[in-house]
């Protein structure tokens, strides 16, 4: 199980919100790219950007950013916000972007099989629930879909990857939904990446727990930026063997 560690970027600074609302913002630095060498360092393998602008606009807006990120750091990075069509996920794998994180159109099933054929596995789906519903557009849209359907949908669209973030944990602090995670585990034969709530050592280790049933990874976020989670003992605690 790896350690992802969360860079999200609005109007070119760090920030972290809680719940996905921009009415409650961080921030927590002024250049992404220098917060990136920093989590770089520690030697983790990838690291999730999200584009916080390009998911409220629908398009890509801080790809500047990204861009120096990429020429910065040695470390696979995985981009997420605005992915709504093929040109940005095509502009954004131009620019050395590793994996590319679809959440709203991942919802309309034409696209997704055809991007997943182009892409394979450069393509990752972004499912982001609240108490199990969909939220899309930048987590400002309720859907009618659960999360558990739409995982097993994913798995039949040519999927191999999904990022589950449970949106009422998220920048909160309060720990993952782990009965969540396992339904979602239990339903696909999906990779899982969990985010949303991760704020101890504790929670890392609860999580490591699922990693037989097919949790690949866990993105950190706000608990890395307020120094709740050191990210090399959480590194370590992924590595142990059970």
């Amino acid at each position: 199980m790896i350690v992802v560690p969360a860079i999200d970027i609005k109007d070119g600074k760090v920030i972290r919100l809680a719940q996905g609302e921009f009415s409650r913002q961080t921030v927590y630095a002024d250049s992404p790219v220098e917060m990136a060498k920093k989590w770089a360092s520690y030697g983790v393998e990838m690291i999730h950007i999200v584009d916080l602008d390009g998911a409220r606009e629908g398009c890509l807006k801080n790809l500047a950013s990204v861009k120096e990120i990429i020429h910065a750091i040695k470390v696979d990075v995985e981009l997420g916000g605005g992915m709504r069509d093929e040109g940005s996920i095509r502009q954004a794998l131009d620019a050395g972007v590793s994996k590319v994180v679809i959440g709203t159109r991942a919802l309309d099933e034409r696209f997704l099989r055809k991007i997943t054929a182009k892409f394979g596995e450069k393509i990752v789906v972004g499912i982001d629930a609240n108490e199990g519903v969909v939220h899309t557009r930048g987590w400002l849209f309720k859907t009618d879909i659960k999360a558990v359907g739409l995982a097993k949908k994913m798995e039949t669209l040519g999927v191999k990857t999904i990022n589950y973030t449970d949106i009422s944990r998220d920048g909160m602090l309060e720990g993952p939904n782990i009965d969540s995670l396992r339904e979602i585990l239990r339903v696909t034969k999906l990779d899982v990446i969990a985010a949303g709530g991760v704020s101890t050592i504790g929670d890392i280790k609860r999580l490591k727990k699922l990693e037989p049933e097919g949790l690949k990874g866990v993105i950190i976020g706000k608990a890395l930026y307020e120094g709740r989670i050191d990210l090399k003992e959480a590194i370590e605690a992924c590595l142990l063997k059970e």
